[in-house]
């Protein structure tokens, strides 16, 4: 055998395993009381060398890439959930039954120009909004309005009668926090359709929420209000919204053909699904780790909120593999419908109303599978105070932040009856470059990040289901 031949083989026989290689649990049966720093190592180890988050998200988003609830992926996913539960050993692994909407966007989606003459025939990249209607065949042909920003629309008055209304108001690049900069724009694509019907337009395209420049429009769900006529809506690429306010700032007429052929179906039965390690002690009281399975109909829900199933299925697995169960339960609930509706978030919480009691932390991932940089959380001052000694145990991680503010729409139910709440909160910057696009695929998704989130995850959960005593709940002392 020659030396490079060789070389290679030694090579080959001496490299580990790749670690997401193939998720079959192998539980270690120890399921005893271990020191808590002990049981930090262990799983922060066990995510980094032999995690399964990365293989599991490659595989949900080969399995059902376009999963938005009522749809046939949605119903892979669901499938794809409760068979990754039984096959690594979960407890009590179930599928709770809700009701969700069913929105297609339909085979035609198109943005012509009309006018200036140049440019007639020309295409620009668009998404129809989540829930938004059809046009007519036929499509619709109007003269383009710019609005500047969604307050600007209340100057606008009998000038938006017929047109195509543009709400171009951009996210604010000024702003660190970019889910701050996100939750002040991204009015114009939930509340824009209302606005300007309200002033009697024929239609809206609404600026796409992000701040990258590009030609990939990102969708998102709107809402309609009773009383006020329903317009199509769509969401334009960032490019195109500024190729259409570039020509109207040079005095020029813009006018658009907007054809789309959403569908609004009946809702349909889908479900939540449920899996546990059930605690040695007290197996009554629980720690909720949820995600929500749901996912838009372009790209592959990578990020949003693939990330954040595999990081929760990951939290229960990896305490079982490491036989480190804790003396209360930790239970994983991958939600439908967060995209679109919330109707797992509102039937989880209906059907464990009578145990909320008992439910003494949740914890939810959706904010993409980026490095952690720390949690949020909704809870009692003197709750926060225990949550932060808690991550400062979860020094190896690095320096975790804890900081009041949002921790989760699916789980936010909860918080009415005094669940504390905690958001995991990684790198954002680069998240809404993803997020709701064509562009939130696998390949976006760095496995040693998605596994550094699923230790942080992990160790959270595992530390709070093990502490002697729970987190002070909401009503015992002020918010903060």
């Amino acid at each position: 055998m020659n030396a490079p031949v060789l070389l290679a083989l030694l090579l080959a026989l001496a490299r580990p395993a790749v670690p997401w290689a193939s998720p079959v649990q192998t539980a270690l049966e120890l399921d005893v009381p271990l020191d808590p720093d002990i049981a930090l190592d262990r799983i922060v180890d066990e995510a980094l060398l032999r995690g399964h988050s990365y293989v599991n998200l490659r595989n949900l988003t080969r399995v059902a890439p376009h999963r938005l609830s009522g749809s046939p992926g949605a119903a892979r996913a669901v499938e794809w959930a409760r068979q990754r539960m039984v096959a690594d050993g979960f407890e009590n692994v179930r599928l709770e039954a809700v009701t969700v909407p069913y929105w297609e966007r339909g085979p035609v989606e198109e943005l012509q120009c009309v006018s200036p003459e140049e440019l007639a025939g020309a295409s620009l990249p668009i998404l129809a909004l989540g829930g938004s209607i059809a046009t007519p065949e036929e499509g619709i042909e109007a003269e383009v309005l710019l609005v500047r920003s969604f307050a600007e629309l209340a100057t606008v008055g009998a000038r938006a009668r017929g047109k195509i209304l543009l709400l171009n108001g951009p996210m604010n690049e000024a702003e660190v926090d970019t889910f701050r900069a996100y939750g002040e724009a991204v009015i114009q694509r939930v509340d824009g359709a209302v606005a300007a019907a309200r002033l009697g337009a024929a239609a809206v395209l609404v600026r796409s929420v992000t701040t990258r420049r590009d030609d990939s429009p990102h969708t998102g769900s709107l809402r309609y209000a009773e009383g006020i006529p329903r317009i199509p809506a769509a969401a334009i690429s960032t490019n195109g919204a500024d190729s259409i306010a570039e020509l109207l700032r040079t005095g020029r007429q813009v006018r658009l053909r907007l054809r789309l052929a959403c569908v609004q179906h009946p809702p349909v039965e889908s479900f939540n699904v449920v899996g546990e390690v059930v605690g040695r002690e007290k197996p009554e009281e629980i720690v909720v780790v949820g995600a929500h399975l749901d996912a838009w109909d372009v790209g592959e829900g990578a990020h949003d909120d693939g990330a954040g199933c595999v990081q929760a299925l990951e939290a229960v697995r990896l305490i079982l593999r490491l036989g480190i169960r804790p003396r209360r339960t930790v239970r994983c609930v991958l939600f439908m419908n967060e995209e679109n509706g919330l109707a797992g978030a509102k039937g989880y919480y209906r059907e464990h109303i009578s145990e909320m009691s008992r439910h003494v932390l949740a914890i939810e991932s959706d904010r993409g599978g980026f490095s952690p940089v720390g949690f949020s959380a909704t809870m009692s001052s003197a709750a926060l105070d225990e949550l932060e000694a808690l991550v400062a145990r979860m020094s190896r991680l690095g320096p975790l932040a804890v900081v009041p503010g949002g921790a989760g729409a699916d789980i936010a139910p909860m918080g009415r009856s005094g669940v504390p709440l905690v958001g995991f909160v990684p790198d954002g910057q680069r998240y809404f470059d993803f997020h709701h696009s064509e562009r939130d695929i696998l390949r976006a998704v760095h496995p040693r990040e998605l596994a550094l989130g699923s230790a942080a995850i992990t160790a959270l959960a595992w530390l709070a289901a093990e502490s002697e005593e729970p987190l002070p709940r909401a009503e015992s002392a002020g918010s903060r």
